[in-house]
This record gives C-alpha cells, structure tokens and sequence, in this order.
C-alpha cells in the first residue's frame, strides 16, 4: 500500500516478498498482481460466469442418460428405454422445462485479490480444503513464524484455559469444497461429498486452527458480525484478558468471498461497483480503471468485494513482558453496538455513534485532551459507496466536534485492498500496525478530489500519504449489515511502553528490552526463510492426536500428556459472594 512512499531498500524488501509468494517475476508484474485489480481466470472466468437459461420443449427428446443419476422415483412422464447395462434412453414429452447450460459476462469485474499466482493450498496438504479455510491455515502459520519464539513456549507456560482461538468470516466457506458446491452441486449434475457440510461452517476457522495448527485444547469461538466480524473476534479476546480468563488468545479471520453467487448477490443489492458505472465516473477512460475500482469519500459507485486473512496473538502485558515478546501495540477495548429500530437491516442506524464515541472517550482518557486531538487518527469502515462516505463521515465529524477535536486525520485503506467482509477489521489493524512501524497514514490514492456531500468540516483527508510519527493511537471502525458495529482502540508500540511502564515500572522494561532482541534476531531469521520462499504452512493433521489415555483425571484437575501446565478446577472467585 505505501510502496510509493518507502526508501528504496524497503521497496527492494518489499518486491522480494512478493517474489516469494509470485514466483520471479518482473517489477511491474508484481506490483500489478497484488491489490485490487481486474479478474482474472484463476479464481473463476468472469466473461463465461456459468448460467442456466431456461427454457421449453416445443416436442418430445430423447436423451441418453447414466442409470446411475435416474431419478427415483422417475417421473410418471418419462419413458425408460434401456439401452445396455449402464445407461437408458428417456423420452422427455413436449413442454418439458429445461435448463440449458450458458455462461455470461459478470458486470462486475474488479475485486480484491491475493497475490497474482500465490496459491497456499499448494503449499501443504490441503485435501480440498476451501479457499477460505487454506488461507486460514497459511494466515496463523505466518503469526506463528512471526512471533519469534516457538509456540510451544507458550503453551507450555499456560494452563490450558488461558489460552483461547476466537476466529471465523462472515459468510462461512462458499466455494465448490465447501457450502457453495453443497448448494450448487445437485442442480448442475454433481453429487455432495461428505466433507462439504462441515468445512463449510464459520467456525471452522477456528476448529482447523486449534486441530492443525496450535494443537490446542483451549477455548474456542467464532463470532460473526458481518463487516465486523474481526472486531467482534477482538473484543472476545480482549474481554478475556483483560478478565483475567486468558493470558494468550489467537484472534482471526479468513474471508474468500470471490465466488460468482456471492458476487451477484452483492451486485443485485446493488452494492458493488459494476464497470458500466466505472465508467460513468471517468468518462474521459475508454475502458475502466479496475485498480481504482474503489473509492472512498470520493466520488464512487459502490464496494470492491476482497479475499483476506488477517491473525493477530493478543497476551497479557505480564505474559508479554516475561517472554520477551515483540510488542506491536496494545488494544485497551473494542465496543460494539447494535443500531436499534431499523427501516431495513441494511440501513446505517445510530450504533456506530455509540462506539466511536466511546473508543474516542477511552483515548482521551489514556492519552489526555492533547493527545486524543493532536495525536490519533482513524481507520475508517470506507466502503466506497455513496451511502457511506456520507454517513460515515458524519459520524465522524460529530464525534470530533463533541470531543473538540479538529482536522482529524481519517485513512481508508480499502482503496488498496477492497471489502475482504469480515476480514475489513483485521485489515485495518494491520495498517494500523504497520503505520505506526513506519510513520505513515496511508492517503486514499484513488481519489482524485473528494465528494462535496463528505463532511469534512472537524476531518482531514488526503489522496497522499502522510508521514506522522507523532501518533499515539488509531481508531478502527466498522460497520456492517444489520446493524453490527465495532470499534476498537489501538495504541502505538511506544505508547504501550509508556504505559506499560507506569504499571511495571522502568526495570522491568529494561528488562523485557533484554529480552525481546532475542525474539527479534528469530523474527527476522523467519522473515529471512519466508523471502527465500522456504516458509511452509504449520498443519499437523494427525500428529499428536489426543485421547483418554493421555489424560490424568482428579477432583482437583486434569493434565494432559505433553502439557507442562495442568487444568486446575479450583473455585469460582465470581461466585464467591453467594456462597
């Protein structure tokens, strides 16, 4: 995303790793095949989208058909004439429906893809595993490379319960391996496979993660918010550490959404930017311009639908501290809201105000009147359709004149990456993240001028990146069908130190700063074997696998084989006061 704004050393980094996801390509070739873009026939052919037309016999046919994928019962109407031991001949009388086979230009033709050539199912043995659960399993491996420390070292200093996987997407696995084949197969002459129904559940992010990936037998979840759904897993996880339930919880999403019926959904809500409309907003352009597809605040014509997986590992700042652990960041609270009374359950409703005034109550709180209005910014929902850039902006706007803040900065990295759904939080916490590493906010370089209708009155937006290494923390909103809304806090790795400090005190930082560059030579020895394309995915299917006899059981615990920590029942401080 800010390719353009980095020195060139890091533009070198940063074409290797595409290389190492590509394969060797030219410079233009693998910045043209990453982001929003055209589409292509490696997902699905968008100029031959399968169809059926339907139509009637004006007489009788005859066909020649397996015996196998008769019918049964056959329907009174036919004629069966066997024809050798394997297929019969069926008379289908005049005026019968038929549905003929066709295929079709999709209108929309732009989306948000993963590396031009980069197939992660290819990397381990994925066993017609869905899209959206390969990227899963791909998305916590690479957490797990970039933690520099084995995960094992971390389980092994936590009880079972204090570890937890909160992960899933918005509209479950819906290609051909997963809910999409289950609903699609029986009308186009395939039979469902037994794996289809299962892999193709939400939360079976979580269960692959926790099965194959940690090995884990903590808590498990998946919730689902639509645009928020990374939100709502993060709040899960920051809920439980800061309750004290969880010291390390693996938060997620993995979305791959790029299927022609999802896409036409979209499209016929009339929600997605279709080319014809493309074009109205660049007349002077013969053909449209895919890679700005998506636009937000500007003048724009609907979202860009994208594939994502995003993994973030939330611990303690005790649990942080003590291993030595890169710290990144800190999420102090996400809020969530509903909207209330709705005149359609896809109509923006109050609920976003609620939580954005309450994440922007709580940076003032931890940063003080100066630095909530000097130094934060906002990842904005920015969807790039009408209807947002103006009622987000006005949400936005509002709070900031109620909190007295002016010219707040506002970036929308969906102009790069496109609506990954559910995945959209954990795309904004990464550039979050990664805009703090590098002092930049990303600008929204798709937009030549904004829209007049975006309240910009207490805001400040740019089609240029901005260098700001004065920011403290960063908003990220979301805001989803149905009335689900989520924001969430972030703070700056340096504000996190400061805090953490106040708390710890300054020998036990020094400490931690000891003990992180360790954490950090293998963060780079990792990131050094990814570049060189030599980073598999984690996937242990059938290793390890537990059962009661690695199991010691007493009233007082259990410990399972292999683990250093035991589940301890112990008593309920919370029920305490009843007893």
């Amino acid at each position: 995303m800010l390719f353009d704004a980095l020195p060139e050393t890091e533009q070198q980094r940063t074409l290797q790793a595409l290389a190492a996801l590509q394969g060797q390509r030219e410079r233009s070739e693998l910045l043209d095949g990453s982001l929003v873009r055209q589409l292509d026939r490696e997902l699905f052919d968008p100029d031959q989208v399968p169809i059926n037309v339907t139509t009637h016999s004006d007489g009788h046919l005859d066909l020649d058909v397996r015996n196998m994928d008769l019918p049964t019962p056959v329907p009174e109407s036919w004629q069966i004439t066997p024809v050798d031991e394997r297929r019969s001949r069926v008379r289908v009388p005049a005026g019968a429906e038929l549905f003929m086979a066709a295929g079709q230009r999709s209108r929309v033709q732009s989306a948000g893809r993963l590396p031009e050539g980069f197939r992660p199912g290819e990397l381990y043995p994925s066993r017609n595993h869905p899209r959206a659960l390969q990227l899963a399993v791909y998305g916590a491996s690479d957490t797990l490379g970039m933690l520099g420390m084995d995960w094992d070292r971390v389980r092994n200093r936590l009880r079972p319960d204090q570890i937890a996987v909160y992960a899933s997407n918005a509209t479950g696995q819906v290609d051909d391996a997963g809910l999409g084949g289950l609903f699609r197969y029986p009308a186009t002459g395939r039979r469902i496979t037994s794996k289809q129904v299962p892999l193709g559940l939400g939360e079976m992010t979580a269960d692959f993660i926790n099965a194959y990936v940690l090995g884990s037998t903590g808590a498990t979840g998946a919730a689902l918010g639509a645009c928020a759904t990374f939100l709502y897993n993060l709040s899960l996880g920051v809920q439980d550490i800061r309750s004290g339930r969880r010291r390390a919880v693996l938060v997620g999403t993995s979305e791959a959404p790029l299927v022609p019926e999802i896409i036409e959904g979209y499209r016929a809500m009339g929600a997605l930017a279709e080319d014809e409309a493309l074009l109205k907003l660049d007349p002077h352009r013969a053909t449209p311009d895919h890679r700005r597809a998506c636009r937000p605040f500007g003048p724009n014509c609907g979202f860009t639908m994208a594939e994502s997986s995003q993994f973030t590992l939330l611990m303690d700042d005790e649990l942080a501290l003590e291993l030595g652990a890169d710290i990144l960041g800190a999420v102090p609270d996400v809020f969530v809201h509903a909207d209330g009374p709705k005149k359609s359950i896809s109509a923006p409703g109050i609920g976003n105000y609620l939580t954005v005034g309450r994440a922007t109550a709580l940076a003032r709180q931890l940063l003080g009147d100066e630095g909530l209005r000097r130094h934060t910014a906002v990842h904005a929902h920015g969807t790039g359709t009408p209807q947002n850039r103006v009622t987000e902006s006005g949400i936005l706007n509002e709070i900031a004149r109620a909190f007295g803040i002016r010219d707040w900065p506002l970036s929308a990295i969906k102009c790069f990456v496109g609506h990954s759904l559910g995945s959209a939080g954990g795309d904004q916490l990464a550039a979050a993240l990664g805009g703090f590493a590098l002092s930049r906010l990303p600008g929204i370089t798709t937009v030549d001028a904004f829209a007049e209708d975006v309240h910009t009155e207490r805001l400040s937006l740019s089609n240029q990146h901005r260098e700001r290494d004065d920011l403290q923390a960063s908003l990220l909103n979301s805001k989803g069908f149905g009335g689900n809304n989520a924001t969430a806090l972030v703070l700056a790795p340096h504000t996190t130190r400061t805090l953490m400090e106040r708390k710890h005190g300054a020998s036990v930082l020094r400490d931690w700063a000891r003990r992180s560059e360790t954490t950090r030579t293998a963060m780079h020895d990792y990131d050094e074997q990814a570049l060189r394309g030599e980073a598999k995915p984690v996937y242990h299917f059938g290793e390890g696998v537990l059962d009661a006899d690695h199991l010691t059981l007493t009233d007082q615990g259990i410990r399972i084989e292999g683990h250093d920590q035991a589940l301890d029942f112990g008593d309920d401080d919370l029920l305490t006061d009843y007893l």
